[in-house]
C-alpha cells in the first residue's frame, strides 16, 4: 500500500534545501536484481494547481494501474510511496539526496530545484506542467477583514508573511517593485509556511500575507481575510511543474512514461469531470470543495495541461533574475533543465489540450453535479438571487481572476455590473470611469440591481 509521510518545513527556505534529510524508505528505483520497485513520489496536497500530479491522481490510482501493468510485463513488482509536503522546498532537498524521484512544485521552486539537482550531482528536469495561469492569478496578497490597508503601496513599512523562494514571494517581489516599494528594505518580511504566515494574519502580528493557491481562496472563502493584490495584476504567467531526478529518468524510462501518462489521465479526468475532482481533492486534503472548484473548476484560475508551453517556459527564464536578486540562485541553464522528449513520447499522437480561455460567471447550487455558466455577472447574480446557492464565482472585469462572488468588489455602470478581486482593482475602474457614473456598490446591492 502506498504510504504518507508529511514534513515540518524549517523557517529558512534555503537551509531546508541544503540540509541532510533522512528517511526510512527507498526514494531510488530499487537494487538490482530486486523483484520489487519503490517510486517515491513528492507531492504538495494542499497545493492543489499540482493535484494532477499529486493528490488527485494519487485518489484515482492511475498510477499504480500503469505500473501494474508493466510489473505483469517485466516481472517486477512497482509500489508507489507517496510522500505529501506543504512546499516545494523539502522535496528538493530529497531529490537531491537521492531519496524522492519524481516531484512537483511552482515555478520559483522548480529554478532552486534545478540549480541545487546540479550543484549537488544530482540534477533534475522539468518534464511537464500542472496547471498555470497565463496572468499571475494563481498568487495573491490578503490582508486581514477589517485591514486598513487598501492598496499594495500601503505594506510600505508593514510586516508581510510570505514563503521565500515560492511563487508567491515572486509575485511579491515584483508586485512592490512595480508599486516602488524596495522588496528588501522597504517591509518586513516574514519567512514563514503557508499554514504558519495564516495563523499570524489572523492574530494580527503581519499586516498581510502573499502566498500561492489555495492559501488566498481558502482564508477568504472562511472570511479569514481579504485580497489586496491580485498576482494576475503582473500580465505574468505562473505554473506549476513535474520535475525528475536525472539519474531516474535514464534508469527507468518507462515508469516515467507510465507517470506522465497517468499525469495525462488525471488532467482528462478533471477537465471532463471538474465538480468530482474538486470533490475528490476536498475530501483527500479537507479543503472545501467550493475553494478548490476556485482555482481548478470549467472557469477556474488554473488552466490544466501538461505540456511544457513556450510562454510557460519564457516566463520560468525571467523568474531566473528574480532569484538570483534575493541570492537564492546564481545563472539557471533553463533550456538544458526542461527535457520535453518524455512527454513528447507518451503524447505523440494525441490531440492538444484547448489553451486557457476566458472566464465566465459560474454558479454551483447545493445538490448538484454540475455547475451553470452565464454570459455575465449580472445574470448570476439574478439566477443567484433566492437560490440555494452553494457558491458563486466572477471573474475580475480587468484581470480575469475567477473569485466568490460574495467575496469580490462590486461596481455599478449604468446596467452594467462588474467585479473585481481588490478594492484597488474596483476604485481604479471607477476613477478611470468617472463619466460614466460608474461607483461602487455592496454585494447586496449588486443582486438587488440584477434583479
Amino acid at each position: 500500500m502506498p504510504t504518507t509521510r508529511t514534513k515540518a518545513l524549517a523557517p529558512a527556505a534555503l537551509a531546508l534545501l541544503l540540509a541532510p534529510l533522512a528517511t526510512a524508505c527507498s526514494g531510488s528505483a530499487g537494487a538490482a536484481g530486486s523483484t520489487t520497485v519503490t517510486v517515491t513520489v513528492g507531492y504538495q496536497s494542499k497545493t492543489i494547481n499540482t493535484v494532477t500530479a499529486g493528490t488527485l491522481l494519487r485518489s484515482l490510482g492511475y498510477f499504480e494501474e500503469e505500473l501494474a501493468a508493466r510489473g505483469k510485463k517485466d516481472g517486477i513488482t512497482y509500489e508507489v510511496d507517496w510522500q505529501d509536503y506543504a512546499t516545494g522546498a523539502p522535496i528538493t532537498a530529497q531529490m537531491t539526496a537521492g531519496k524522492i524521484d519524481i516531484g512537483s512544485m511552482g515555478d520559483f521552486p522548480l529554478l532552486i530545484n534545478a540549480v541545487r539537482g546540479k550543484e549537488l550531482k544530482q540534477p533534475t528536469h522539468l518534464v511537464s506542467v500542472t496547471g498555470y495561469n497565463l496572468r499571475g492569478g494563481l498568487n495573491t496578497v490578503v490582508t486581514a477583514p477589517d485591514s486598513k490597508l487598501e492598496s499594495l503601496a500601503d505594506l510600505r513599512g508593514k510586516k508581510v508573511s510570505t514563503s521565500v523562494g515560492s511563487a508567491a514571494d515572486g509575485t511579491l517581489v515584483r508586485a512592490l517593485q512595480r508599486a516602488g516599494i524596495d522588496p528588501s528594505g522597504g517591509i518586513e518580511k516574514l519567512n514563514q509556511q503557508p499554514s504558519v504566515g495564516a495563523s499570524a494574519l489572523q492574530a494580527g502580528s503581519v499586516d498581510a500575507l502573499s502566498q500561492f493557491v489555495a492559501w488566498p481562496g481558502q482564508l477568504a472563502y472562511e472570511g479569514r481575510a481579504k485580497a489586496l493584490y491580485d498576482g494576475a495584476e503582473l500580465n505574468l504567467p505562473t505554473f506549476h511543474g513535474v520535475t525528475v531526478r536525472e539519474k531516474f529518468a535514464k534508469e527507468r524510462a518507462g515508469v516515467l512514461d507510465d507517470f506522465l501518462r497517468a499525469q495525462r489521465r488525471a488532467t482528462d479526468h478533471l477537465r471532463a469531470e471538474p465538480v468530482a475532482a474538486a470533490e475528490s481533492v476536498a475530501k483527500e486534503t479537507g479543503l472545501p470543495a467550493e475553494v478548490v472548484y476556485l482555482y481548478n473548476g470549467a472557469n477556474g484560475i488554473a488552466t490544466f495541461d501538461p505540456a511544457l508551453r513556450p510562454e510557460l517556459i519564457d516566463a520560468l527564464k525571467q523568474d531566473v533574475a528574480v532569484l538570483k536578486d534575493a541570492k537564492l540562485v546564481g545563472d539557471v541553464d533553463v533550456d538544458a533543465f526542461v527535457d520535453p522528449e518524455p512527454l513528447a513520447r507518451v503524447a505523440a499522437g494525441t490531440a492538444e489540450y484547448p489553451g486557457a480561455v476566458a472566464a465566465r460567471p459560474e454558479l454551483w447550487l447545493k445538490g448538484q453535479a454540475r455547475t451553470r455558466s452565464f454570459d455575465s455577472p449580472r445574470e448570476l447574480l439574478k439566477a443567484a438571487r433566492g437560490a440555494d446557492v452553494r457558491a458563486a464565482y466572477v471573474p475580475d472585469a480587468v484581470t480575469g481572476t475567477l473569485w466568490f462572488a460574495d467575496k469580490a468588489v462590486w461596481v455599478a455602470e449604468g446596467p452594467e455590473l462588474r467585479a473585481f478581486v481588490t478594492p484597488a482593482g474596483a476604485k481604479a475602474y471607477v476613477a478611470a470611469h468617472q463619466g460614466s457614473g460608474a461607483r461602487i456598490v455592496s454585494f447586496a446591492e449588486a443582486g438587488t440591481l440584477a434583479s
